[in-house]
């Protein structure tokens, strides 16, 4: 639990007190309200943060409502309409001013000026009763400078507040959009790495699988020629040599994989819906998968425009990211969502596919190395799933990211542009 925040007294502070002090130390020196009214201020004004956090709705209002109160009491204190001390009714102004906006500034100034007005009329009551008191042109004169420099002084203060609200605002769009390029930044920074290990891990596969293909068919040869030779007098010589058969072709498809890979992809690209692709990849994967308990939820938005892509390395994509749904879920099923909307990348128009699982998900140390050739996190395959899927979108121009929380399930999102 967070500590509360305490409010230290600063510099400022100090000299705010010290310039309060020398008002109440001045004429008339024998008025203890004037003195006490100065301190309540001093000591307002140091805590109005904080009580402006405890009223957040009203607080601001509050507050210069509070300041003009406490500027009468003064400004009674010391003489009323004739006092030196009008001037402290710049303190509700100047609050005004920095709290709100144009038009709500003026109303504050406003009020503060018609309160100090007021204490005209107390005047006039009292001449009225006793006499002895003509309001001259040059009092009035002078009544109307003072309020006048009350909204002269909030308009300035005014002004120089929303500029720099204004300033801070676009200081702060600077660095949320520098944040946001930056971020783009290192994700294509890392597209392109990824890019750059696929293809050279692609020659290297390439290379390798030629090599290795020549001597698995020797050896598939050799196994069958025994099986043939053998197999009506040594039964036990002629199943191992059945064996041999066998994990040679299982070689083979490996080996095939690792061409598969490395192979650079023709495309064909005519314009398909998008959504007609995932329901076959879907549907493939349920039938290869038929006892799997998995709750398929399809959101697609209307109106989505035709993708040219090559049909058949693109449902490939979508089948191989929802094996691995179904593989992540297990045995006990879950909840498999596909959501296929309208996106743009880069400035660039078209659809994003979205396949979500239940799973465990992926730990956050692994995210970088999901879709590394060869790297993967189950007990059978060789890793190269999601390194064929990244491969295909990017010969399509596109994109694939993984969003993914532990236990809580993975999230490809696949984007293909339209152009």
């Amino acid at each position: 639990m967070a500590e509360p925040e305490r409010h230290k007294l600063a510099w400022m502070d100090l000299l705010w007190l010290a310039f309060l002090a020398g008002l109440a130390v001045l004429q008339p020196v024998s008025e203890i309200h004037k003195q006490l009214t100065l301190l309540a201020i001093g000591v307002f004004q140091i805590f109005e943060h904080r009580f402006i956090r405890l009223v957040p709705a009203r607080g601001r209002a509050y507050s210069v409502i509070l300041k003009i109160v406490l500027a009468s009491v003064v400004v009674n204190c010391t003489g009323g309409i004739y006092s030196s001390y009008y001037l402290i009714y710049y303190l509700p102004v100047v609050t005004a001013a920095m709290y709100f906006e144009a038009w709500a500034t003026l109303l504050w100034t406003a009020l503060t000026s018609v309160v100090y007005c007021s204490f005209l009329l107390w005047v006039l009551d009292f001449i009225w009763v006793f006499g002895e008191y003509e309001l001259t042109v040059e009092g009035a004169t002078e009544l109307a400078i003072r309020n006048l420099f009350f909204f002269l002084a909030a308009i300035i203060v005014n002004r120089f507040v929303t500029e720099n609200r204004r300033q801070a605002q676009r200081h702060r769009e600077l660095a949320e959009t520098l944040a946001e390029t930056n971020r783009r930044l290192e994700q294509v920074q890392e597209e392109a790495r990824r890019a750059e290990r696929l293809a050279a891990l692609g020659q290297l596969s390439a290379g390798l699988a030629h090599e290795i293909r020549n001597p698995l068919g020797v050896i598939k040869g050799s196994a069958e020629m025994l099986n043939k030779k053998l197999q009506a007098t040594d039964t036990v010589t002629a199943e191992l040599a059945g064996y041999i058969s066998s994990e040679v072709n299982r070689l083979n498809t490996i080996v095939s994989r690792f061409l598969d890979f490395a192979r650079p992809h023709e495309l064909d690209l005519h314009p398909q819906e998008i959504p007609g692709l995932v329901d076959r990849a879907l549907k493939a994967v349920r039938d290869r998968w038929p006892e799997a308990q998995v709750q398929v939820e399809r959101h697609y938005a209307e109106n989505l425009p035709l993708v040219p892509v090559d049909g058949d390395l693109c449902e490939q994509v979508f089948t191989n990211l929802f094996l691995n749904a179904y593989e992540a879920m297990g045995s006990k099923g879950g909840k498999l969502q596909v959501r296929i909307a309208v996106a743009h990348s880069d400035g660039r128009p078209g659809v994003e596919v979205e396949v979500e699982d239940s799973g465990p998900g992926v730990a956050p140390e692994l995210r970088g190395q999901i879709f590394n050739p060869f790297f993967t996190t189950k007990t059978s395959g060789v890793g190269l799933g999601l390194s064929i899927v990244s491969k295909i979108v990017d010969d399509h121009r596109g994109r694939i990211r993984l969003a993914s929380e532990p236990g809580k399930g993975a999230c490809f999102q696949v984007f293909l542009p339209a152009e």
